[in-house]
């Protein structure tokens, strides 16, 4: 019978172990908080008394907890380094790229192999065709584990050998959703301002978001050939369009916070040459 471990037991570790027992794995499971683990083992999961003894249980080693810190903290006696040899480590616990190549090296001195994972979605959305995660590590121990990876998402995207890769994309594609977060929940303040239902918005949004991801693309496109020349949005364009948005704000007596440094970075393209490129020509200020 296929084995894993699932070391950590929040919502998404619980899912990991429930996606696996649905999969006819026999999975073992540890978490600080042993209550945690009482649905799973109704179901047939068996609850490790101790984190040694759940690494010891299992070929495959997953960790979903709070932060690489709480990781070191689990892992970190001298026995349970001992016990990882010829195991795999699978960290899907959000963290900063270095730390995942410091477990990479943890893994590899004590004889284990290592992928690090980054879950783009919520618990709820895990174990479909469509669920994105992010994998970096040696491409032979993806390969070797895919069939198991897939379990947990149909849509992997495996970024290379580089064991801090998939935290370095998350935190990029994370830079992304925040900053156009920002910016919508921004729109709704205008759109409350000026009488608009939020929800009537928050459509109109949604109707433009394809073709706008279209454009983005495009402009990663751009920015990847180096050739900046004028083919969708000159950046001028956006210099007055931001600067206006900001003014527009501070008159309706709404935080001008966002637009204001978004205007900001416009204004330095500009004052640096940039007007007449692509929009995309914004990055040469950010780098």
């Amino acid at each position: 019978m296929k084995q894993a471990t699932v070391i950590g037991l929040g919502q998404m570790g619980s899912t990991l172990a429930q996606l696996l027992l649905d999969s006819g794995y026999r999975v073992t499971v540890w978490n600080r908080t042993a209550a945690k683990a009482d649905a799973l083992v109704a179901q047939g999961a068996v609850l490790a008394p101790s984190a040694l003894a759940a690494v010891s249980a299992s070929p495959v080693v997953i960790v979903c907890v709070h932060d690489y810190a709480a990781t070191h903290e689990i892992l970190g006696s001298d026995e349970i380094a001992a016990a990882f040899e010829g195991k795999l480590l699978l960290q899907l616990t959000t963290g900063a790229v270095q730390e995942a190549r410091d477990s990479d090296a943890w893994a590899r001195e004590h004889g284990g192999a290592y992928l690090d994972g980054a879950i783009q979605t919520a618990p709820a959305h895990m174990g479909k065709p469509d669920t994105p995660i992010l994998l970096s590590g040696a491409e032979a121990t993806y390969r070797g584990h895919e069939s198991l990876l897939r379990i947990f998402g149909g849509s992997l995207t495996y970024l290379g050998d580089d064991p801090g890769a998939a935290n370095a994309m998350d935190m990029a594609t994370l830079s992304y959703i925040y900053g156009t977060t920002i910016g919508f929940l921004h729109g709704a303040r205008i759109a409350e301002t000026e009488g608009f239902r939020v929800d009537q918005y928050g459509a109109l949004v949604a109707s433009i978001a394809p073709s706008f991801a279209g454009f983005l693309k495009y402009e990663g496109d751009v920015i990847q050939s180096g050739d900046f020349t004028v083919s969708q949005s000159p950046l001028k364009i956006s210099v007055e369009a931001t600067q206006r948005i900001a003014k527009a704000a501070r008159d309706s007596g709404i935080n001008d916070e966002f637009p204001s440094f978004a205007a900001g970075l416009f204004e330095r393209a500009q004052q640096a040459g940039y007007g007449d490129e692509e929009i995309a020509a914004l990055i040469k200020v950010l780098r």
